[in-house]
């Protein structure tokens, strides 16, 4: 934005831009003008992009902006959703979920609001960010009363990453679905469990990120606008209705890799019906052929003229006979 200046850092990147609610302005400052501002009532918005853990943590210290204990959170716990109260300021955490090819992925996002500032610190890009950067102004002009408007645009942008997150898992469902009854192979198998794995995954991160947004909705605070809590509380129920999607997809996926299962087994049955039949039959061939195989002397149809040919129209006959009655039971 026009009304951005960035302010580099060894290990770090910062962009700020201040507001001003009684005039409806916004400009930019840097780092040196920021108590002026303070001064002057107006608001900051500090976004602080890190590469470098210690180096950031010498220059956030030296903003004096926040305590070190929220400073080493930031720049060392994992992705996790949760909020933090101060008496000086409020300290969320928010995780940004994108699909990078089929895998999952989290960005931490801290954010600080305090009475004047609202301080946002990431490791890497934050494309939520970026969209509240290209639309804030045209709700600013129009609609903004208090800062309270920026906490309420990064919700917002969130929830509609969310929706998007799980739209691309509900198309990737979709798509194993499908495979799973044309063609199922170790690779769909491996898909399955890869894709269970990034919904569970999802859920863990909506789960208290609505827990957060209500916790924000409902609860007073001095660093968050009454106006403005109804407005989260909408985004509540955004947010639950991803995790019903969300809910829907898994169910799908399980009950198609049980459709799977399903038709493996029915396959594997109708071949041992196949192998019984075949076994019937020869089961009693198999005796005859064991009798007439002792090595005994006294086995007249061996001296008989037409114990060959008996032997095997008795053969037959059964074979037959098994074989009828396996067809009319069904069993083939």
């Amino acid at each position: 934005m026009a009304n951005e200046a960035t302010e580099r850092a060894p290990g770090c990147s910062a962009q700020l831009v201040g507001f001003d609610f009684a005039s409806k302005r916004e400009f930019a400052l840097g780092v040196g003008e920021l108590e002026a501002a303070f001064e002057r009532q107006n608001f900051v918005w500090i976004d602080v992009t890190f590469s470098d853990v210690d180096a950031t943590r010498a220059w956030l210290t030296e903003l004096g902006l926040i305590s070190d204990d929220v400073i080493d959170e930031a720049l060392t716990r994992e992705a996790a959703t949760q909020l933090s109260r101060y008496d000086q300021y409020l300290h969320f955490v928010v995780s940004e979920c994108h699909l990078v090819g089929r895998a999952l992925e989290l960005e931490r996002i801290d954010c600080v609001v305090a009475a004047r500032f609202l301080l946002t610190i990431h490791r890497h890009g934050a494309s939520c960010l970026d969209a509240v950067r290209k639309n804030y102004p045209q709700d600013f002009q129009r609609f903004a009363k208090t800062p309270s408007f920026l906490i309420y645009e990064l919700w917002d942008q969130l929830a509609e990453s969310y929706i998007l997150v799980q739209r691309a898992l509900e198309e990737r469902v979709d798509e194993l679905r499908i495979r799973l009854v044309q063609r199922a192979d170790d690779e769909a198998f491996n898909r399955v469990a890869e894709l269970g794995s990034d919904l569970l995954n999802f859920r863990k991160v909506l789960l208290p990120a609505r827990t957060v947004l209500q916790d924000l909705g409902t609860r007073r605070s001095l660093f968050l606008s009454s106006t403005t809590q109804p407005f989260l509380m909408n985004l509540v129920g955004t947010v639950e209705h991803v995790q019903q999607e969300l809910l829907v997809d898994r169910d799908i996926l399980a009950g198609a890799l049980e459709l799977q299962m399903s038709l493996v087994a029915h396959r594997t049955n109708k071949v041992m019906r196949k192998l019984t039949v075949v076994s019937m039959i020869f089961l009693p061939l198999t005796f005859l052929c064991g009798v007439y195989g002792m090595n005994f002397r006294n086995l007249p149809e061996l001296e008989w003229r037409h114990g060959y040919a008996l032997f095997w129209f008795t053969a037959g006959a059964i074979a037959v006979l098994v074989g009828w009655l396996c067809r009319r039971a069904k069993l083939w």
